[in-house]
C-alpha cells in the first residue's frame, strides 16, 4: 500500500529513493519484502508521519497497513495521535527548518484540526518547510492539486488510463475548496505495468500526481473524502497568514514542481 502512493511522486524524483522502477516493479507485481522496505525508508518526508502514527496507536511496524492506510487515506489511528505528540513530532522536524513566527505558525495548526494525514502536509508544511528533493520553491495551486491524494469516479477505462470525474482543488473567496467535478485523463500503466488492473466504469479511485494508486472500498473512499474537513480550514488560516493566497491565485497554473 505505501508503494502505491509512493511512488507517483517519486517517479519525478521529487521524494525517496533514486530507482523509482523498483518501486513500480515490487507494487505491480504486489510482491513485499524487506527490499521494499528499504525502499520505502527513503521518502523522508512520509517516514516520520508513519512512525508517529505507529507509535500512538502501540503498532511496532510503520509500515503496517493500517498506519500507512492512516496517513495517505485515513482512518481511526488518526485520532489516537494527541495533541502534544503531534507538537513534539513539528518541534523536531521543522523548528530548525523555519523561522520562530514561522514555526509558530505550523504549530498553531493543531488548533484548526490538523492531523498526521498526507493532505494536511500538503497544505500546511509543504507550503512552508518543504520536504521534497528539489530546491523549496514557492508552491502553487497545481502542485497542492497534485501532490494531494484525491478520488474520482471512474467513467472510462483505456488501456493505460482511465476517465476519472474529479473535483480540483481550487480558490474561491481567497478560500481554498473543492471545484465543481471535471472529466480528467489519469494514468493506470507505464509499459503495461501499475495499480489498478481490475476496474470497472463506476468504481472510486484514488489519486496520487496524476496516477491511478488504488480501487477504493466505500469505507476508504469516505475516509479520504473526510479528510479536507480538517485540511482547508487549517490550510486557509496558512494562506492568509502568509499572504500565500494572492500568490496561490496568481500561480494556479501548471508549473515546474520543486
Amino acid at each position: 500500500m505505501f508503494g502505491r502512493y509512493g511512488f507517483p511522486p517519486n517517479r519525478f524524483g521529487y521524494c525517496g529513493p533514486g530507482d523509482s522502477r523498483a518501486v513500480l516493479d515490487y507494487v505491480s507485481a504486489q510482491r513485499a519484502d524487506r527490499g521494499l522496505v528499504e525502499l520505502g525508508r527513503q521518502f523522508a518526508g512520509a517516514l516520520p508521519y508513519l512512525r508517529l502514527i505507529a507509535l500512538a496507536s502501540g503498532i511496532r511496524e510503520p509500515f503496517h497497513r493500517r498506519v500507512v492506510e492512516a496517513y495517505w487515506i485515513g482512518n481511526e489511528l488518526l485520532g489516537r495521535v494527541s495533541s502534544r505528540a503531534f507538537f513534539d513530532h513539528l518541534e523536531e522536524r521543522f523548528r530548525a527548518k523555519t523561522t520562530r513566527n514561522a514555526f509558530r505558525w505550523l504549530a498553531s495548526k493543531l488548533e484548526h484540526g490538523a492531523r498526521p494525514h498526507h493532505n494536511w502536509h500538503v497544505f500546511d508544511v509543504y507550503t512552508k518547510a518543504g520536504t521534497l528533493n528539489e530546491s523549496n520553491a514557492e508552491i502553487s495551486l497545481w502542485h497542492m492539486d497534485q501532490c494531494r491524494v484525491s478520488w474520482g469516479q471512474v467513467v472510462a477505462v483505456l488501456d493505460a488510463s482511465l476517465v476519472v470525474q474529479r473535483r480540483p482543488l481550487a480558490l474561491r473567496n481567497d478560500r481554498l475548496v473543492l471545484g465543481e467535478p471535471e472529466l480528467v485523463t489519469v494514468e493506470r500503466q507505464i509499459d503495461g505495468r501499475g495499480f489498478i488492473d481490475q476496474v470497472q466504469v463506476g468504481d472510486g479511485g484514488s489519486i496520487h500526481w496524476n496516477w491511478a494508486a488504488g480501487v477504493l472500498t466505500p469505507a476508504r473512499l469516505r475516509w479520504l473524502q473526510r479528510e479536507p474537513v480538517h485540511a482547508m480550514p487549517a490550510a486557509h488560516v496558512a494562506l492568509v497568514a502568509w499572504g500565500r493566497v494572492g500568490w496561490v491565485r496568481r500561480s494556479s497554473g501548471r508549473a515546474s514542481a520543486g
